[in-house]
């Protein structure tokens, strides 16, 4: 057996067992029996690490990681799976979400899990569990799924139609302090509000339009960031593929009270002083738009 996939192994026994035990265990306990399986089962002392990361953010991640689950699979409620499918879940999704893709892709999570639930579930938990992470797999956007694909033909982004999208990094200024408006996702990422252009507008026009029905306020745009452009699945067109392509901008708004709208995915909105933004769990590509957002806001505070 590989020594990652043994060293999952080792998290997923514990994650069962804690389970098992209704809150009884802590999480103090639960990394002492992690210790005494990696023993027993004979996982390397190397991996040691990679395990207490692994069951600590699994543990502090499960209440948004059963949210994402009861989304990806609404016709299970989370007490009604099978005990072994829902720790494979738990783990897969642990590391889908919150682990760092360079380290652990999306695909190596997904394919880790389903083998997971291959060996200590019943013989249709790799079915179940595929079909969970497939669709939040497909809501996060298929990350990586062309690396290392060499065999099939490249698609030509041209041919495939273009979805135009447009959003902000909505600022405020508040008491002296500069403040940063993001939304959070049912995938655990706080992220830029953004949305579909309509037919007729513009994309300025767009962002705050999607900005007030997204979070509630209405904002004055004062530079663009970027664009960001990439293909998603769409089952509903010819050929499956389009192309969305975001524009952002730098937009500032009033510090009043957000009021998350109905857009679907998301749960959360709140407002964060700059010196918060940096511990926010964010996507990778969201990251390249708010930084360069930042470092505007710094050169603006200095003139």
């Amino acid at each position: 057996m590989a020594n990652r996939h043994l060293a999952r192994s080792v998290v997923l026994q514990v994650l069962f067992e804690k389970d098992q035990q209704k809150g009884a265990m802590s999480l103090v306990d639960a990394e002492g029996r992690l210790v005494d399986y990696s023993r027993e089962f004979g996982a390397r002392d190397s991996d040691l690490s990679f395990m207490k990361g692994l069951l600590q953010t699994a543990v502090a991640k499960q209440k948004e990681i059963d949210k994402v689950i009861e989304t990806a699979a609404p016709e299970w409620p989370i007490d009604k799976i099978a005990a072994i499918d829902r720790n494979v879940l738990r783990l897969g999704l642990t590391e889908l979400l919150y682990s760092d893709r360079s380290q652990v892709p999306a695909k190596v999570a997904i394919n880790e899990a389903i083998e997971l639930a291959k060996q200590f579930g019943s013989a249709s938990s790799g079915r179940f569990v595929n079909g969970v992470l497939g669709a939040v797999y497909v809501e996060l956007g298929e990350p990586g799924k062309g690396e290392g694909n060499t065999r099939k033909k490249d698609i030509d982004p041209g041919k495939i139609p273009v979805q135009h999208l447009a959003g902000a990094v909505v600022y405020a200024k508040h008491q002296g302090d500069t403040y940063l408006a993001f939304v959070h996702d049912i995938f655990g990422h706080w992220t830029i509000s953004k949305g579909k252009i309509e037919d007729g507008e513009d994309v300025e026009s767009g962002a705050k339009r999607e900005i007030r029905e997204e979070l509630g306020v209405d904002v004055e745009i004062r530079e663009e960031l970027g664009v960001n452009e990439y293909i998603a699945n769409d089952p509903e067109i010819k050929g499956g593929k389009k192309r969305k392509r975001v524009t952002y901008f730098l937009a500032e708004a009033p510090f009043s009270e957000l009021r998350l709208g109905s857009s679907g995915g998301l749960d959360d909105a709140q407002w964060f002083p700059l010196s918060q933004v940096g511990s926010l769990n964010f996507y990778d590509d969201t990251l390249k738009i708010i930084i360069p957002a930042i470092n505007l806001l710094a050169k603006k505070a200095s003139k």
